[in-house]
């Protein structure tokens, strides 16, 4: 029997929570790119408007959600919780496994937790356009449903691998009304620089966010109307707003009268890892005992092989140096299909939690995340994102340690979101035509080189 745990309208939580105001030890400071001094908030004036830099830089633990977000919110929150009652019985482990549906946004996935209320806060400034990056397109769906909703205009540049991988995210975009165009383009300086470099480049998310604040910051020059870049992940902010999930989900989790041992999250630049697992890293810091594990692939082992040092967060170099860890801003990762996942670097609360021991990083191959997300599709019926098939290896992985060790435990993993618009990928791999990808050493080593001479996180 399927085990669903709904929230009436009137229990949507009317507040963000800031876990940097209860974090045992501060985030270090971004730092500007040119003096190596840390940044204020009038740097970062250009890029982002004042409200969306307030919450970037707060120690409150708790922001309100104004109104109008709330009213944009409930199209589809608060998002069910289900119990994965078809896996648990064909793992036959002793486990309960939890899932929030974060698949049930207009754009498929948890981005529009945050787009919405960036979008919002733009409006409210007086901004008429943003300019953003997307890796998979989720970011990019997300933002230009988000303009829709408030009628501002959109131009997304969308790594292009993942462009050709999935044109319906493409389209998806260009239905709400958003411009998109592959990256590295011939339509920043940021892109014609990379194409001159190597003229077939797959693209990353770096080289994309280079181009997006290009974009941005050079608005009035080309004629544009008033631009700020909006990002979907990494920024204090960003994970600020996905906090939603976890907080709808410890409410839900009350009414079954459990609480989770092992709480799992996919991790690329660490928003929806944050947005669920923050609430419950909040409890770990009070004394509670709960495993939070966040998951990155093989070819991209940003947390689980690369230094926590000071890196730009793009790859052109137009960024703050932001304290995460990282493989190097030039850093171009293999094309696999999660394409979500492919960042070089980590948001730097979640970087900073993974040094506090309050976060465990894992790192997982192709093959083994696409298995899982076949798994689910066949017990739980709903088809995973790339991404978020992540996820779900290590749910499988856990739920047969605890067969091992002879426990019981409940998982929550947070399912960020649904595969329909990726179905080129899994027939991909149904094909044979999939490969696992584990990053050479050399290659890390090369790319880090880049880092010698940059500043180091105080510890």
């Amino acid at each position: 029997m399927a085990v669903k745990i709904f929230l009436n309208e009137d229990e949507l939580p009317r507040q963000w929570y800031n876990i940097a105001a209860d974090m045992p030890n501060p985030m270090q400071p971004p730092l500007h790119p040119g003096t190596g001094q840390p940044l204020g908030p009038d740097d970062l004036a250009p890029v982002f408007p004042m409200n969306l830099i307030e919450q970037e830089v707060s120690q409150e633990r708790w922001i309100d959600i104004p109104e109008p977000v709330l009213d944009k919110l409930l199209i589809w929150r608060p998002s069910p919780l289900y119990r994965a009652v078809k896996l648990e019985q064909h793992l036959k482990c002793p486990v309960k496994i939890y899932y929030k549906n974060e698949g049930v946004s207009p754009a498929g996935s948890h981005k529009p937790n945050t787009a919405i209320p960036q979008v919002y806060y733009n409006k409210v400034f007086g901004i008429k356009r943003i300019a953003t990056e997307t890796g998979a397109g989720q970011w990019g769906s997300a933002l230009s449903f988000a303009c829709s909703q408030f009628g501002l205009e959109a131009k997304v540049y969308m790594v292009r691998i993942s462009y050709e991988q999935k044109p319906y995210r493409r389209l998806m975009m260009n239905t709400w009304g958003a411009t998109c165009v592959p990256s590295p383009s011939t339509e920043t300086e940021a892109g014609r620089k990379m194409l001159a470099i190597d003229p077939n480049s797959p693209g990353s998310l770096g080289i994309a966010i280079s181009e997006a604040v290009e974009d941005a910051v050079t608005s009035e020059a080309h004629g544009r109307p008033l631009t700020r870049y909006s990002l979907g992940s990494v920024l204090n902010h960003v994970l600020l707003h996905q906090t939603i999930i976890g907080l709808e989900a410890e409410k839900q989790l009350a009414k079954t009268g459990d609480y989770p041992d092992i709480v799992i999250g996919c991790a690329g630049g660490g928003s929806n890892f944050a947005g669920c697992a923050f609430p419950f890293v909040r409890d770990k810091i009070a004394g509670k005992q709960v495993q939070i594990i966040a998951v990155e692939p093989t070819s991209c082992p940003t947390m689980t092989r690369g230094p926590f040092t000071y890196d730009f967060g793009d790859t052109v170099q137009m960024t703050p140096l932001l304290p995460m860890h990282t493989l190097g801003h030039g850093f171009v990762p293999a094309p696999i299909h999660a394409g979500g996942l492919r960042y070089h670097g980590m948001a730097p609360l979640v970087s900073q939690l993974v040094m506090d021991g309050l976060i465990e990083p894992r790192a997982v191959a192709q093959l083994e995340t696409f298995a899982a997300g076949v798994t689910w599709a066949r017990t739980e019926g709903f088809i995973s994102a790339p991404e978020t098939n992540h996820a779900l290896a290590a749910v499988i992985q856990e739920a047969k340690k605890a067969k091992e060790e002879g426990k019981e435990k409940v998982i929550l993993v947070n399912w960020s979101g649904h595969g329909l618009v990726d179905l080129a990928a899994y027939d991909a791999y149904f094909q044979g035509k999939l490969a696992d990808h584990e990053l050479p050493q050399e290659d890390i080593d090369q790319a880090l080189k880049a880092l010698e001479g940059f500043p180091k996180p105080k510890m």
